[in-house]
């Protein structure tokens, strides 16, 4: 490879539109440019790193006993109104009509699609189990597409879908593909962590993430420093709260104006109590009509566990005017006393004593109300986000918040799909049953992004060698002096011959441009030539993690090359 004849076009600025690290030094490092919105081409070195992650998979995947298949891009709209998720899956979905008007969509992820060739080919125990994967684009219409690869609407990913005949081979199946998640991240060279997940618009009983922790990360994670619990903040519990909220106060609660006073902070100060003194209201519009939450005024709502506990599709935040029309009173004024709307309270507030809460009435607070005595609750639950303060659900531990990029999702599906598709076989006894199944993802683009999120410094990118686009960067100092030039073509010939992955940079160029770029593309391996060395019999070796340089004579530069690019690999 010849860096005067590859498409590499390099950029000196940073682009406007770029935010995290990964999309600014992608653009920077010529390896993606934007077509649209969330929609990126792949240039040549890109694609070659993506092709890496790509071959891990397969790799992987094989040797965990799964199947590669191809499946239609493009679904018809009636397998996902039999499985339920036309109506519920929402906008992120891309709807359209064909010629004919029927309506199809551009498949986010394959569960009908799979299900529906099960169904139509397997019809005995003897045929199962069976694990099935793609490797495919895929197009989820995010509304905010942002950080380049990371959250983009159209995107590389890696579904695997597994049908066994009862539980206990699905969770064999499960137990399988999370070791070979485990194995395919450790190969990536990526520092991760598997952590427990909320299911989500896929459904199943159980899942777990894969997520590189990166400081730039977008999802945080709760991670126990004592035992091997973690899992995402949307998932995260809260050991259940003794509820011992001791006597009632005498009498009723009091009426008190808090003029202008709407915020936690603003009516702590003003009433001098604490913020966990005082409850928190949110009024929600829900597609099962609107809904009041409680929280504690020092925690923060977990929008997941209430739209799990509620059973709901959409959850938003209902506007000033919604809320004045259901409380009588503005923002900042809503409580629990007297509303006619469902009312979901956190176990932190079920469990409190005397509290503050708003009047539904501008410009006043209750005082001394007593959530046992005063407050009724539809249903109390853990509806908020974990912290620092508090202990490992587990074993008590102290647990610790860590940011991180998903990248592998694995989910352990049951009889949602199989029954919901009709999707049997017979067992030996000649009954029909339902297939037992599970959905594992890999963001396949996702992980170039991740891998430089979590390595790269102020010079460009610092590819990992598993994932590098060219594990040898070749820098002849000058091009013109013949013994350089001479030099350089012979180490090319030789480390290609050899199986190195090089790239000769033949450009006329100053060296300090050369180098630059070098660091800019990441490649794991610097190898420069020029007089001053060759008058040595050496040449100048440079790692691109450590930047540790060295000299080494010639004859052994080869073998040099080639246990260094070793050691990195099976580290």
């Amino acid at each position: 490879m010849r860096y005067s004849r590859l498409l590499i076009p390099t950029l000196k600025e940073n682009p406007a539109e770029a935010e995290a690290a990964s999309h600014i030094l992608l653009f920077r490092a010529g390896m993606i440019r934007k077509l649209a919105s969330g929609i990126y081409d792949y240039l040549p070195l890109g694609l070659r790193v993506l092709r890496k992650v790509e071959n891990i998979v397969r790799q992987e995947m094989n040797r965990a006993g799964a199947q590669e298949v191809l499946l239609p891009a493009v679904q018809p709209a009636e397998l996902w109104q039999e499985s339920g998720r036309w109506q519920v899956y929402g906008k992120e979905l891309l709807r359209f009509k064909d010629r004919h008007g029927r309506d199809s969509c551009f498949g986010p992820t394959h569960e009908e699609v799979i299900t529906d060739l099960v169904r139509r080919e397997v019809h005995s125990y003897r045929q199962l189990p069976l694990n099935l994967y793609q490797i495919q684009v895929k197009f989820r219409d995010e509304i905010r597409p942002r950080f380049g690869l990371i959250r983009g609407r159209e995107f590389i990913m890696k579904d695997a879908y597994s049908f066994d005949v009862d539980e206990a081979g699905a969770e064999r199946t499960y137990g399988a593909m999370y070791e070979a998640y485990t194995r395919i991240f450790q190969r990536c060279g990526l520092t991760f962590k598997a952590v427990e997940a909320d299911t989500g618009p896929i459904g199943g009983s159980f899942s777990h993430e894969f997520m590189v922790l990166a400081d730039t990360g977008e999802d945080l994670l709760a991670s126990c420093t004592s035992c091997a619990y973690a899992a995402n903040l949307e998932k995260a519990e809260v050991p259940r709260v003794g509820h011992n909220p001791g006597p009632p106060p005498a009498g009723s609660p009091q009426l008190t104006p808090t003029p202008d006073v709407r915020t936690v902070e603003e009516v702590a100060a003003f009433l001098q109590v604490e913020p966990k003194d005082i409850v928190k209201t949110l009024i929600y519009e829900t597609d099962r009509g609107p809904v009041a939450v409680l929280l504690r005024g020092d925690h923060e709502v977990n929008e997941v566990k209430v739209k799990n506990l509620l059973g709901a599709t959409d959850l938003l935040l209902a506007g000033p005017a919604q809320v004045k029309e259901l409380t009588g009173a503005e923002v900042g004024f809503t409580g629990p006393l007297g509303l006619s709307i469902p009312v979901y309270a956190d176990q932190a507030v079920a469990a409190r004593g005397v509290m503050v809460t708003g009047a539904n009435k501008d410009d006043h607070h209750f005082t001394g109300v007593h959530p046992g005595r005063d407050l009724q609750f539809t249903a109390v639950a853990d509806l908020r986000q974990v912290t620092e303060q508090d202990p490992c659900p587990r074993c008590g531990g102290t647990l610790t918040l860590l940011k991180g990029i998903e990248v592998g999702h694995i989910f352990k599906l049951g009889l949602k799909y199989s029954r919901a598709l009709n999707a049997t076989f017979l067992d030996a006894a000649g009954n029909d049953q339902y297939m037992f199944m599970g959905c594992y993802g890999i963001g396949v683009s996702r992980i170039m992004a991740a891998a430089i999120e979590q390595g790269h410094d102020a010079d460009g990118i610092i590819w990992p060698m598993a994932l590098a686009p060219v594990q040898v960067g070749l820098v002849p100092i000058n091009m013109n002096d013949q013994t350089t030039r001479d030099t350089a073509e012979r180490l090319h010939q030789e480390m290609e011959t050899a199986g190195i992955e090089v790239l000769l940079d033949d450009r006329d160029e100053r060296p300090g441009v050369k180098f630059k770029d070098m660091d800019l593309l990441g490649l794991p391996l610097r190898v420069v030539v020029g007089p001053k060395t060759l008058a040595k019999g050496q040449a100048e070796v440079r790692q691109r993690r450590t930047q540790n340089l060295t000299l080494v004579e010639m004859d052994r530069l080869l073998p040099y090359i080639k246990d260094l690019i070793d050691q990195e690999l099976h580290d």
